[in-house]
């Protein structure tokens, strides 16, 4: 695919977004192949607007749940971008990774049974912890989106949720409201 059409595809995605009826521009969306969204999409999470990086994270879901209908191991590759973003290695920070992977868990069953585990370990000081508070919100949002459809998936997160209260406010209201929906 061209450079031209892909910053096409791109600028349109980020229209999509911004409009008020966006969801109901989604079918547009899988006008396009997923492999040519995807891109676009991960690069909106870091949109300084929160409404695009939500709704970009939303369609994630929706298009790599697509993309698993058809694909799975294409849409494991995309599970495997989003936690190589947040590896140390990667060289980037990996923002609305852990949100997106969680996304997309919620909406496909069998993913979810996959890397569940991966997303609580982001939870896990003794795991893949990610120290960065920003990105331990993420992480939280992201466990508490999952067991608003899975709490089942989540259960093995509690003592990490119990035990590990927090200086900043907003985490532990994330803790709080997750361990809500497990009990």
């Amino acid at each position: 695919m061209s450079k031209q059409k892909s910053r096409e595809i791109k600028k349109r995605l980020f229209e999509i977004l911004s409009s008020t009826n966006w969801k109901t521009s989604l079918d547009e969306v899988y006008s396009y192949t997923p492999r040519k969204v995807i891109n676009p999409l991960i690069s909106f999470f870091c949109n300084k607007d929160v409404t695009i990086k939500q709704r970009a994270i939303i369609t994630i879901g929706e298009v790599v749940n697509f993309l698993a209908s058809q694909d799975m191991e294409s849409a494991r590759i995309v599970m495997r971008r989003l936690m190589w973003s947040l590896n140390d290695e990667s060289g980037g920070i990996g923002w609305g990774a852990p949100e997106a992977m969680a996304e997309i868990m919620s909406l496909n069953e069998q993913l979810a049974k996959e890397y569940a585990s991966i997303l609580i370990s982001y939870a896990n000081p003794e795991g893949n912890y990610l120290e960065h508070i920003e990105l331990q919100k993420e992480v939280l949002k992201g466990l508490a989106r999952l067991g608003e459809v899975r709490p089942f998936l989540i259960k093995d997160a509690i003592p990490f949720l119990k035990n590990n209260l927090s200086e900043n406010e907003d985490i532990n209201r994330l803790r709080k409201q997750i361990l809500s929906l497990l009990n």
